[in-house]
């Protein structure tokens, strides 16, 4: 049996900009009980509130649900991809493949160019750790004989990367480009490892 909150998440899914009015009704509870469970869904990061103006007077607040609060409900975007990669795969040579994937890593880098500029090497870590955790990663570094440790504790490309392994180049490339300095893999969970670790050796200077 789904729970209030389940009720009021499936409600916004199927009615975007929805009222506390709206939720109570279509929920069957009364809109200060409504009004508790949408603060702490927006505590959570998963329903957003906007003001919405309908005639004369006051804007009234809707909710709607966010990325994070649709990632909640079964997509198919996993099987889509896949075959796009497979389709990708079999009609372009393999050298474009990689030219495309490491694109992808530059690209996204390239809008944190003036954000890199004149930052030490520990908060550029610091800036991938935030932009890898926007992309849905979880990252942790250290600094280990006077290297730093990059580790990936989660990656949203797994089950991708199961089956195509090219796509492991963008997090890698995205790592390169934001330190200006070669990431080298030493551990991968693809291959058995706990997680994906990168090396970074802060001797090395960019080419």
């Amino acid at each position: 049996m789904k729970s209030t909150r389940d009720k009021i998440l499936q409600t916004l899914l199927k009615k975007p900009k929805s009222t506390i009015n709206d939720l109570a009704e279509a929920v069957g509870i009364n809109p200060i009980s409504v009004r508790h469970h949408l603060t702490n869904l927006q505590m959570e990061g998963l329903v957003e509130s906007q003001e919405e103006r309908h005639g004369v007077g006051r804007p009234r607040l809707v909710y709607v649900l966010t990325d994070e609060g649709m990632e909640r409900f079964p997509t198919r975007y996993l099987r889509l991809t896949t075959r796009l990669i497979a389709q990708m795969k079999e009609n372009i040579p393999p050298q474009m493949v990689s030219k495309l994937f490491g694109q992808i890593a530059e690209d996204l880098a390239s809008e944190y160019a003036n954000d890199i500029k004149g930052l030490s090497m520990e908060e550029r870590l610091d800036l991938v750790k935030e932009l890898l955790a926007q992309e849905g990663f979880t990252v942790e570094w250290e600094k280990k004989d006077g290297q730093y440790q990059i580790h990936e504790i989660s990656c949203p490309y797994y089950q991708i990367g199961v089956t195509h392994p090219e796509v492991c180049t963008v997090d890698q490339t995205l790592i390169s480009k934001m330190l200006a300095l070669p990431a080298n893999k030493v551990q991968c969970i693809l291959s058995g490892g706990a997680h994906c670790t990168y090396v970074v050796d802060p001797v090395v200077k960019s080419k």
